[in-house]
């Protein structure tokens, strides 16, 4: 049994704490959806940005906040963005219109954006020991793939019983008591000097935001509209602009040597894909369960309570696993059963009941999903130099936000597709539409299996040949 010292346990409870709180609000809102826009006004397309406005700005600004932690100190940034997520959901909580809310959520973004990175570097200075380092970030993993099937469960429940709004209201006194006890347990790692890489930032922000909203535009007004291939035009123009200024800065804010390992791109493309899919499901099933089935938000977030259980049951079981298997046998493992669960559920129809068509799928979904983040977090951070510990983690957190939103992006386009006929109002069309947007989250996992098997296994057979020649 792995021991870790008081002081340690308390460090990894911050951390955890800070990232189930930004997981939590990238989907605490799912189920609640319908409520806000009957409060605020909101068409079913505006409802989207409640989301991307989050997530975008969450995922955009990573590798600056990555970059200001390295810079100015990764205790510092922690901080002040655990202050500034706290201030921001005050304002999302008190949001009296559509334009007010969705600025307020983009500021949330941010503030996670600045947080996040820093807390997974000083979880990885923190713990250096390698039993250690892999049970902490068992639970770190654990925490960011059942936090969201949590939100929907705790945004259901506040909806039903109280008010969305308390959702937000929640993190007040989470962020206060971490913002005491950070300075009290954490200690500033070393700061680098150097300079921001301003361009960069722009040009990856803007670069995915124009890709999602391309991708939303294309589900609501068609490929063939203009401003939909402008936006994916400036999106691509933008992020291949993004990799030359990387390229050539002297302080880059993606060190594109990060991608000189292929266990470490193939992580950050293989959790890409899967976050796609498995923030997808959270989008679509909850639609499922409420608008055929008939369920009330409360009773759609409690339906993920087999997922979510089971998530959190695995996470004392991987150190276990991986220690007699090693991470690319559990992750693929892992990637194979996500497939299966994901692949199961997307054969429901207007005539599917709870149980067992749906209650048992998530239980896979929730063996699989549990066995898959931990390695993609393992690989993503492997041989990393201190000075881009920062950067790795902040990386790490990209693939994982922009992967969600552009997941829904483009599998809204597919929902749309399979739902816009004459008679897209009936049930039955709108199970089918939902069945077949899941069918696309099998496949975009099958895709991380396909990376992994072609980014990891050359790598681990050079490896091996490396250390027999050595021998």
């Amino acid at each position: 049994m792995i021991i870790i010292n008081r002081s340690k346990q308390i460090i990894l409870t911050i951390i955890i704490t800070c990232q189930l709180m930004v997981i939590l609000d990238a989907s605490i809102m799912v189920t609640a959806l319908p409520e806000i826009g009957r409060t605020l006004h909101l068409t079913t397309a505006n409802l989207t940005w409640v989301q991307n406005a989050y997530i975008l700005a969450f995922g955009g600004l990573l590798l600056l906040g990555a970059r200001a932690g390295d810079i100015l100190g990764r205790r510092k940034m922690f901080s002040v963005g655990i202050a500034l997520f706290t201030l921001a959901s005050i304002l999302v909580g008190l949001a009296q219109s559509a334009e007010f809310l969705l600025i307020t959520r983009a500021l949330q973004g941010l503030a996670a954006a600045i947080a996040t990175p820093s807390a997974l570097a000083l979880l990885s200075v923190t713990f250096i020991e390698a039993k250690e380092r892999t049970k902490a970030i068992a639970l770190y993993s654990a925490v960011a793939g059942a936090g969201a099937s949590i939100g929907l469960i705790l945004g259901g429940i506040l909806t039903d019983t109280i008010s969305w709004r308390v959702g937000m209201f929640l993190n007040v006194p989470i962020g206060i008591a971490l913002l005491i006890m950070i300075p009290r347990y954490l200690k500033e790692t070393e700061k680098n000097t150097g300079h921001f890489d301003l361009m960069g930032a722009l040009t990856s922000v803007i670069g995915i935001t124009g890709l999602v909203y391309g991708f939303v535009q294309a589900a609501a007004k068609g490929w063939s509209n203009l401003e939909t291939l402008l936006s994916l035009t400036i999106g691509l123009v933008l992020l291949v602009a993004f990799v030359f200024i990387e390229a050539r800065a002297k302080q880059p804010i993606t060190p594109l040597r990060l991608f000189s390992s292929r266990q470490r791109s193939g992580a950050y493309l293989g959790r890409f894909l899967f976050l796609g899919a498995i923030f997808s499901l959270y989008f679509f099933i909850p639609q499922f369960l409420q608008k055929v089935l008939g369920f009330s938000s409360f009773e759609s977030g409690l339906a993920f309570l087999p997922l979510t259980i089971v998530n959190f049951g695995m996470m004392y079981l991987m150190p276990w696993l991986i220690a007699q298997f090693g991470n690319l046998k559990v992750l693929t493992t892992g990637l194979i059963i996500a497939i299966i669960g994901t692949s199961w559920i997307s054969q429901i129809s207007a005539d599917s009941h709870f149980f067992p068509q749906i209650f048992f799928p998530l239980i896979v979904i929730g063996i699989g999903s549990g066995m898959v983040i931990l390695p993609f977090t393992s690989f993503g951070l492997s041989g990393v130099d201190s000075r881009d510990s920062g950067a790795a983690s902040g990386l790490i957190n990209v693939a994982h936000q922009t992967g969600c939103s552009m997941g829904i992006a483009v599998l809204v386009t597919v929902f749309e597709a399979a739902n816009g006929s004459a008679d897209s109002t009936s049930g039955q069309h709108f199970a089918h539409a939902i069945s077949v947007s899941i069918m696309g989250s099998a496949v975009f996992i099958a895709a991380s299996l396909v990376v992994v098997l072609i980014w990891f296994l050359p790598a681990r057979r050079a490896v091996k040949k490396s250390v027999l020649e050595t021998a």
